[in-house]
């Protein structure tokens, strides 16, 4: 198991959660989700030797790839991970909604994953998970060993993620999460793409749409 540290920052205009996930041994990090504010991650970086390796977008959305530009600026050898099936919301300025707030913004990920896929990053194994409803293509990321998920607006505390975007699916939401999320381990910690982390057993238990 790798000894992995987890920085929260809080970014943009929607209040999005940035993760860093960083092996403290190796300094080699990587980003789920740059939000907002390239400028400041990258200083943040410096200041604590962390060298970021990869980024992970849970999906395309506006407010979750605001700082995606600087940061590959910044560090060029970065390579960027989406699931496979959210390439058009990250190319389009309507789907990803960046039109919508003024600021049209297309991008692309560098490697799309396939659902169950496994990917070896920080000294660590990461499986992708396919979890559509928010969007067409919203991947959750799950550090096993670590029982870390990443879910991005597919799971919150107490909620799920809105499936009136375009691409979005409510049923598809609801039956992924339960097949794909609520199964995995009740100790799992869940870190969200805005508010407070959560547990799968808090979920499980008191999670309304349940």
């Amino acid at each position: 198991m790798a000894n992995l540290i987890t920085i929260t920052n809080v970014l943009g205009s929607f209040a999005t959660n940035c993760y860093t996930v960083a092996n403290s041994d190796t300094r080699e990090a990587l980003i789920i989700d740059p939000a907002d504010r390239a400028d400041y991650l990258i200083r943040m970086y410096e200041n604590q030797n962390l060298k970021p390796v990869a980024v992970l977008l849970t999906h395309g959305h506006y407010d979750h790839i605001g700082a995606l530009a600087g940061v590959r600026e910044a560090f060029p050898d970065i390579k960027v991970y989406a699931g496979k099936e959210e390439e058009e919301v990250l190319r389009s300025t309507d789907l990803n909604l960046s039109a919508m707030f003024g600021a049209p913004t297309a991008t692309s990920a560098d490697i799309y994953v396939d659902d169950g896929e496994e990917i070896e990053l920080l000294g660590t194994k990461i499986k992708c998970l396919h979890v559509p409803g928010h969007t067409k293509g919203g991947t959750c990321y799950y550090f096993a060993d670590e029982k870390l998920l990443f879910s991005g607006d597919t799971l919150f505390y107490g909620s799920i993620g809105r499936s009136d975007f375009p691409t979005g699916d409510g049923h598809a939401l609801l039956e992924n999460i339960e097949k794909k999320l609520l199964v995995l381990p009740d100790d799992v910690t869940v870190y969200p793409g805005h508010n407070d982390r959560t547990s799968i057993k808090k979920e499980k238990e008191f999670n309304p749409y349940f």
